[in-house]
């Protein structure tokens, strides 16, 4: 009892300010707000006019002014080989563009797979000389504009090109095409299939690629039959993504082209330049359709892999 009462005699006196801890409480309330409200008007803007291109690619008005009522003919038009009433464009030129897309997209994302996997291991499992500046030169692609890598791909072709056609003067000139569009589009899709397949390989154990090599296993035997089926999803996966931006890309596409060659992103501006119309809207409206499920395959691989791959 004694030792009670003195305690409580040396104990400090705690005073609570009740009108400040309201404040304090306010403050929190309202700061979680701001922040859901901050959250909000980013997404509106970043959605909305997506929404609008959707919803008016149902509308029965060419004029994107007004709502004349819910139809299908701006798609049924493009199926039937007819863009429409006014445009520049048709189903054939849509399907070419659409052919040199796929074409482009292919092997620019075979190629970036094949150099990011490689260099995902090389950076994640080996050390030699450069490897911080390697390291560092593969993430400018995502961090410069796109503007100014599609301006200094054209640069160097141009330097190439003049330095090859001066050498033989009396061969046919060697200009810009669809492989200057491949190489720009393999430039920026490495970076992207390197930052998914490394951060597959962080999250991979070790320990079962030395168990293989501990039951006699050689290098070659454990990467084919433990490394590599460990990192497919993530392989899967950044070559989803690569294709899906190397299809979406227009200023490195259009600054790197040559005269005729058009894929579906050059095609779908050309016809804009006349005005926003319901068949550009319904196009890009499959395009957008088309790039989530490609990049939903994608995070839905990253994500099995995750999980799949920590034991």
């Amino acid at each position: 009892m004694a030792q009670q009462t003195l305690s409580q005699s040396l104990a400090p006196e705690i005073e609570i300010d009740v009108a400040k801890l309201r404040r304090d409480l306010l403050m929190r309330q309202v700061g979680k707000v701001g922040y859901l409200l901050n959250a909000l008007v980013a997404y509106f803007f970043l959605w909305a006019p997506i929404f609008v291109l959707v919803v008016f690619s149902f509308n029965d008005s060419r004029s994107v002014a007004q709502w004349q009522g819910f139809t299908l003919r701006w798609y049924s038009g493009i199926f039937a080989n007819v863009a429409g009433t006014g445009t520049s464009g048709s189903t054939t030129s849509i399907l070419d563009a659409l052919s040199n897309s796929l074409i482009i997209g292919g092997v620019a994302t075979i190629v970036a797979t094949i150099l990011g996997t490689a260099l995902s291991l090389a950076l994640v499992r080996y050390r030699f000389p450069g490897k911080r500046v390697l390291d560092s030169l593969l993430y400018m692609p995502v961090i410069i504009p796109e503007i100014a890598q599609a301006i200094s791909l054209a640069l160097f072709f141009k330097i190439i090109f003049d330095a090859i056609n001066l050498a033989r003067p009396d061969q046919p000139p060697v200009t810009y095409g669809y492989g200057t569009i491949i190489i720009g589009h393999v430039v920026f899709n490495v970076a992207y299939v390197v930052i998914v397949v490394r951060a597959r390989l962080a999250d991979m154990n070790p320990r079962l690629e030395e168990a293989a090599r501990d039951l006699g296993a050689s290098e070659w035997q454990t990467f084919w039959r433990v490394t590599f089926p460990l990192m497919l999803p993530g392989i899967i996966a950044g070559a989803l993504l690569a294709f899906t931006l190397s299809l979406d890309d227009y200023i490195v596409t259009a600054m790197n082209r040559g005269i005729g060659d058009a894929t579906l992103t050059v095609v779908v501006f050309g016809m804009m330049r006349r005005g926003v119309s319901p068949e550009v809207n319904a196009i890009s409206t499959l395009m957008i359709i088309f790039s989530i499920l490609l990049i939903g395959i994608s995070l839905l691989l990253q994500g099995r892999s995750a999980v799949t791959g920590r034991g």
